[in-house]
C-alpha cells in the first residue's frame, strides 16, 4: 500500500509506473488525473488520492482531458503517430497540403518526426518516399504519362531525385520498370 507521500512524489515526478495504481483529484479544478499527467502540478493541499476512477467520480470530479484517466488504455503518442501516418498516406504527393495538415496537429516538425520514428521505426522522409515510389509504380504500369509527369504526380519535386529514389527502392530505372511490367502483362 502506497503512502500519501509516495503518491504525491509520483505525481510530482509524473511517473508513468504508478498509472493504474491510484488516481489523484484536484478539488479546486474539479478534475482527476493519472499520476503521469503532464498538467501543471497542483498545490498539495488541494489534492485527494483515489484507488479507482469510480471513487474519483463519486467525489464529483471529472476526468482530465489531457491524460484521460477514464480510459483503460491511453496512448497519446500512438494516436499522434497514427494521425501523422494518415496524413502522410493521404497527402504524400502534395507538399503544401501535407505541411498544412501536419500543422493542424499542433506539433512541431521535429516532434512529429520523433513520434513517427518511435512508433513506425522509420523516418518520415523514408516512409514518404516509399509511398511516392509505390504511386509511381502504379502510374508507370497503368498510364502513358511521361516519367517527368509521373515523378511530379507522385510528389517528387525533381526528376533526378525521383530517379535516385526509384532506383534505390526498386533496383531499376523507371523506364526499365515500365518495360518489364508491360512485358509481363503482354506475355501473361
Amino acid at each position: 500500500m502506497l503512502s500519501a507521500e509516495e503518491k504525491w512524489q509520483a505525481v510530482l515526478a509524473c511517473d508513468v509506473a504508478y498509472d493504474g495504481q491510484f488516481f489523484y483529484g484536484v478539488e479546486t479544478t474539479g478534475i482527476f488525473c493519472r499520476p503521469s499527467c503532464k498538467s501543471k502540478n497542483p498545490k498539495r493541499e488541494n489534492v485527494v488520492f483515489f484507488d479507482n476512477v469510480a471513487q474519483a467520480r463519486a467525489w464529483g470530479l471529472r476526468p482530465c482531458k489531457r491524460c484521460r484517466p477514464d480510459l483503460a488504455e491511453f496512448q497519446p503518442q500512438k494516436e499522434l503517430a497514427e494521425k501523422i501516418k494518415g496524413i502522410y498516406d493521404l497527402y504524400f504527393a502534395d507538399h503544401s497540403r501535407l505541411r498544412e495538415e501536419l500543422k493542424k496537429l499542433g506539433v512541431g516538425r521535429n516532434r512529429a518526426c520523433q513520434v513517427f520514428y518511435a512508433h513506425y521505426g522509420k523516418i518520415p522522409a523514408e516512409y514518404l518516399n516509399t509511398l511516392r515510389i509505390e504511386s509511381a509504380q502504379k502510374l508507370l504500369t497503368h498510364t502513358q504519362d511521361s516519367t517527368l509527369q509521373i515523378a511530379l504526380q507522385s510528389g517528387f519535386e525533381s526528376l533526378s531525385t525521383f530517379y535516385t529514389h526509384f532506383r534505390r527502392l526498386t533496383g531499376v530505372s523507371p523506364k526499365e520498370y515500365r518495360c518489364s511490367a508491360l512485358g509481363k502483362e503482354e506475355s501473361g
